[in-house]
């Protein structure tokens, strides 16, 4: 080949190298590009939830982060890949995530290198320590089976021949195989983590362990079986606060006989005084039902006086309707308004119409859960007097302002509906002004509804009414474990081993989840009477 071809060549090669850098340059910046304009909805999505829920926010951020997670692990593969080519990639400009330190109660396993017993310049051997390196690596230990093998030996007396050996165990479920912390584990997997039953059985199926779906169901019902009178004290203390916040959730529910199914409600009733300093444990009481008439809460809330924070579902009505006249016959239950629901009504609006008299109500009411993000976790008198002081004025105006831009609008339109929404029910929504133990929305019912919210899209619907009843109670009993800063497979492996060994029910108050934090913190546990609890 002659000097002129060569070069067309070279020049050629280079050219068309040239193309793929561009290419890839293009391609890499594009993708951060994406990245950050994900990032900004993302942001954006998780703004919005302030004072804010609904299922289809949470899946578009969900769906977001997962895109984000695929475009990073791609463009950590561009740029992984670029070392192993003649040309460099730029790297775009990315602000590194903080590193936080490992958490002090994970066990430490150390591993030492050594340095060498020879130095490799002159072959001396003695050395002076002049410090150390240390790395920290987050590593996963894979969980595995095993079987733990009970021996009972059998003797006989050589004198007597009488037999002696120690008594058979007490195991969750008589003659079954499984341990509490499977049962558990079971369980949890089920219920929290949205795994349904076959899908466990499989992977149980890849450690090597056949377990048919049906024993695993079994396992559960047994579990339902042995917390039951647990979630019935958990129950009993809910009912007996001042204060409590109330929601519903879907469910379907297999219909007998034709295949079809039907949707069932889950209720949740739950106590939360640690925004306001309160005595009480926190504890979540869960309830089943066929369907949402009004009766349903009804027979749930009927030993209950108080304040329910809730939307405004009309079941709720009859509960709360003054009889005779005002301050002769009060309540015995009152009716605060959540802020959230009136928000999202107004948000929803906003959305679809990019109006600015919704975005204007829109920062009226984040006025209003500015002053709430800084009193929570001061006494009930310092919330009342600062609430008097600062969110009173904001909510007159805001109702003078709300009346008239009412009055401009058709009846037709969704804005006008939705700020009729909020007028219609003022009084209910200003109640929390006037009381230090209330909040401005039902934010925390809906956040402990949200693992069914999740987990039923997994095991698609409950298979009878009876499974709804089970689902309640191990809700019950899992999300007052959360509720309390309790590993809740770790506190349901340890309640179902001390139930089936035996633990007294006349002490079965010890094993309530607040006690059970309180006994590991040698704190003296809060004691509740059993005489209370429903006949079985």
């Amino acid at each position: 080949m002659d000097a002129a071809s060569e070069i067309a060549t070279l020049r050629a090669q280079l050219s068309e190298r040239d193309a793929e850098l561009a290419t890839a340059r293009a391609e890499l910046t594009g993708a951060h590009l994406l990245i950050e304009q994900y990032k900004a909805q993302l942001h954006k999505l998780r703004k919005m939830k302030f004072g804010h829920s609904s299922e289809a926010l949470d899946r578009q951020i969900h769906q977001l982060e997962l895109k984000l997670e695929d475009l990073e692990e791609s463009e950590a593969a561009r740029i992984a890949g670029a070392k192993n080519t003649t040309f460099d990639l730029p790297r775009p400009q990315r602000r590194q995530p903080v590193r936080r330190p490992l958490p002090e109660h994970l066990p430490r396993e150390e591993i030492t290198h050594p340095a060498g017993d020879v130095c490799p310049s002159c072959g001396g051997t003695h050395f002076s320590k002049l410090g150390e390196d240390i790395t920290d690596v987050l590593e996963k230990i894979p969980a595995r089976l095993k079987v733990i093998r009970h021996i009972r030996p059998k003797l006989s007396c050589r004198a007597c021949e009488t037999i002696i050996q120690a008594s058979a165990l007490d195991l969750p479920i008589e003659k079954g195989r499984p341990g509490s912390g499977l049962l558990a584990n079971v369980v949890v997997s089920k219920y929290l983590d949205g795994l349904p039953l076959y899908r466990q059985s499989a992977i149980l199926a890849r450690e090597g362990v056949e377990i048919e779906r049906a024993t695993l169901a079994d396992w559960v019902g047994h579990a339902a079986w042995w917390v039951a009178p647990l979630a019935a004290m958990i129950g009993a203390f809910v009912m007996a606060a001042s204060v409590i916040h109330t929601d519903d959730t879907p469910i379907a529910v297999l219909a007998p006989g034709n295949g079809k199914t039907r949707t069932g409600r889950i209720w949740i009733y739950l106590v939360d005084e640690r925004p306001w300093q309160g005595t009480r444990a926190p504890a979540a009481y869960y309830r089943f039902s066929p369907d949402r008439k009004g009766e349903r809460p009804r027979e749930h809330l009927a030993n209950f006086h108080g304040v329910i924070q809730a939307d405004a579902f009309s079941g709720y009505e009859a509960l709360t309707r003054q009889v005779g006249p005002p301050g002769v016959n009060v309540p015995r239950i009152m009716h605060a308004a959540c802020w959230a629901h009136a928000r999202r009504k107004l948000f929803d609006e906003f959305e679809r119409t990019k109006s600015p008299i919704a975005k204007e109500a829109l920062r009226r009411i984040g006025e209003l859960y500015t002053i709430e993000a800084e009193i929570t976790g001061k006494t009930t008198d310092e919330r009342q007097k600062i609430r008097r002081e600062q969110a009173l004025p904001l909510l007159t105006d805001l109702k003078t302002w709300l009346s008239e831009q009412r009055r401009r609008l058709s009846s037709k339109t969704g804005l006008a509906k939705a700020m009729q929404y909020a007028l219609t029910r003022w009084d209910a929504l200003c109640l929390y002004t006037g009381d230090g133990r209330l909040g401005i929305d039902n934010n925390p019912a809906e956040r402990s509804l949200r693992t069914i919210a999740i987990s039923r899209k997994n095991f698609l619907f409950l298979g009878s009414n009876t499974g709804g009843e089970r689902a309640a109670v191990i809700y019950t009993v899992l999300e007052s474990a959360k509720l309390n800063g309790l590993d809740p497979e770790a506190y349901l492996a340890d309640i179902i081993d001390r139930m089936a060994k035996g633990h007294p029910i006349n002490r079965l108050s010890e094993l309530l989840p607040w006690n059970r934090r309180q006994q590991e913190t040698k704190i003296e546990p809060l004691t509740l009477d059993v005489s209370i609890l429903p006949a079985s």
